[in-house]
């Protein structure tokens, strides 16, 4: 599962990272230390060339009678791509990388639950593996929305759960987004657990349990 993460990464580092122009960054990319389900996230797409746009978090599928239904599809299983409904078409063709620095997960086996974030070692920010959709409302308004793909928990994360986000790796960022061809099984195997010898995890505050709760000591270490 991944309920709560952080972007914090600016323009030219996400720039760097996922090698897309800056005028190719569709909106003013402000920190987000407590991103929630319904907020605002950018993610990269491809389509004649890469560009980093806004989704809200939660898929709703076409046929959604309400917005609300992307609250229940933040996450989607990896291992259930190819035969969920609501997620078979976007796998196929509608992928995206969810920008992300860090994620938050909290430890079910102690009361209170005590919040963690992990992040990889590597400073830079990373790509979530994401599905996308467009969703008509009324009015003719259109909601484009996403999900975070999950899969099972690398050896870091086991103590405190046991799914974590699909973090894609650099050199499979372009397969990933390439939407024009479908190969399943080939992306089937990108959405593996990450390295845990390349990441860490530490305790953070429950300022994190509130989503308003939106800054730099979120990611703190407590004892």
């Amino acid at each position: 599962m991944c309920g709560r993460f952080v972007r914090k990464s600016g323009g030219e580092e996400v720039s760097r990272e996922f090698d897309v122009g800056l005028s190719d960054i569709s909106f003013l990319l402000e920190p987000g230390y407590n991103i929630a389900p319904g907020n605002q996230v950018a993610a990269v797409v491809k389509s004649d060339r890469l560009a980093v746009v806004a989704f809200r978090w939660g898929l709703i599928p076409p046929w959604a009678k309400d917005e609300r239904t992307g609250y229940k599809m933040i996450n989607a299983r990896a291992e259930t791509l190819s035969v969920k409904p609501s997620f078979k078409k976007p796998f196929q063709s509608q992928r995206c990388l969810v920008i992300a620095d860090g994620f938050y997960e909290w430890s079910g086996r102690s009361r209170p639950k005590v919040p963690y974030y992990f992040h990889r070692k590597d400073p830079a920010p990373m790509g979530l593996a994401g599905l996308f959709e467009s969703w008509p409302g009324p009015g003719g308004r259109v909601v484009n929305s996403c999900a975070i793909v999950t899969t099972a928990a690398n050896s870091l994360m086991q103590p405190v759960h046991d799914r974590m986000p699909a973090i894609i790796a650099r050199e499979d960022y372009r397969l990933w987004l390439d939407n024009g061809i479908f190969d399943g099984k080939a992306l089937g195997a990108l959405l593996r657990p990450y390295p845990p010898e390349d990441m860490e995890c530490y305790p953070v505050s429950p300022l994190v349990n509130s989503p308003p709760n939106n800054s730099l000591q979120c990611i703190q270490p407590v004892q």
